[in-house]
C-alpha cells in the first residue's frame, strides 16, 4: 500500500523532530561521504531487494532532489504562492540511470548544490521564510516547511544507506566465513 501525501509528510518530518533543519542539511554530504568511503563500484550498485534502490541510486536521487529543491525554494522566494510541481522519482531514476552513475560524482554534485542552497537560506531575511508554494500533491508549503522536508528527506535516505552498508558488511562477513 502506497502512503498518502499526509503520511509521507508526517514520516519525513518525524525523522527530524526537535532538530534544526539547517544543521541536519549541513551534515548530510559529510555523512554520505563517510558511508560510501571504501565501497567498491559493485557494492555501490548492489540492490538490497527487488524494487529497492542501491546506494548509487539513492545518492543520484539526492543530487537530483537538490536540483528540485533549489528550484522550489527559489520559486517560492521569487513568487509567494507559486505552484510547486511534483515529479516521479522512480521515472527520474530510470531515465537518468541513477544506478549507472558514478556515486562520487553524484555526491560531489549534491555537496555543491547543498552548500549553495545552505548559503542562500542562511542569507535570506526571516520574513521570507513564510513565503509559500502550493505543492501539486501536498498543498501549501512554506519555505520553512520545505527546508524541514528536505532535512527529513536527507535523514530518510541516510538511514537507508546505513542499512545497506550494514547488509553489505554482513554479506562480506558471511563470505569470509565460507572460505
Amino acid at each position: 500500500m502506497e502512503e498518502t501525501a499526509a503520511q509521507y509528510t508526517a514520516r519525513i518530518l518525524g525523522y527530524i523532530e526537535g532538530q534544526d533543519a539547517l544543521k541536519v542539511q549541513a551534515t548530510t554530504a559529510g555523512r554520505l561521504a563517510k558511508l560510501v568511503r571504501g565501497l567498491t563500484p559493485a557494492q555501490l550498485k548492489w540492490q538490497p531487494g527487488a524494487g529497492k534502490w542501491s546506494i548509487a541510486e539513492i545518492v543520484g536521487h539526492l543530487a537530483d532532489s537538490e536540483i528540485v529543491g533549489s528550484w522550489r525554494m527559489r520559486s517560492i522566494l521569487g513568487q509567494d504562492g507559486v505552484t510547486i510541481q511534483a515529479y516521479d522519482q522512480n521515472s527520474w531514476a530510470a531515465v537518468f540511470q541513477y544506478r549507472k552513475r558514478d556515486t562520487k560524482a553524484s555526491l560531489a554534485l549534491f555537496r555543491t548544490l547543498r552548500e549553495n542552497n545552505h548559503a542562500m537560506l542562511k542569507a535570506i531575511p526571516r520574513e521570507l521564510w513564510k513565503n509559500y508554494g502550493t505543492h501539486q500533491e501536498r498543498g501549501k508549503e512554506t519555505l520553512s516547511h520545505v527546508t524541514r522536508m528536505f532535512a527529513g528527506h536527507d535523514t530518510n535516505h541516510v538511514l537507508q544507506i546505513e542499512k545497506i552498508v550494514h547488509e553489505l558488511k554482513k554479506k562480506q562477513l558471511k563470505n569470509k566465513k565460507r572460505k
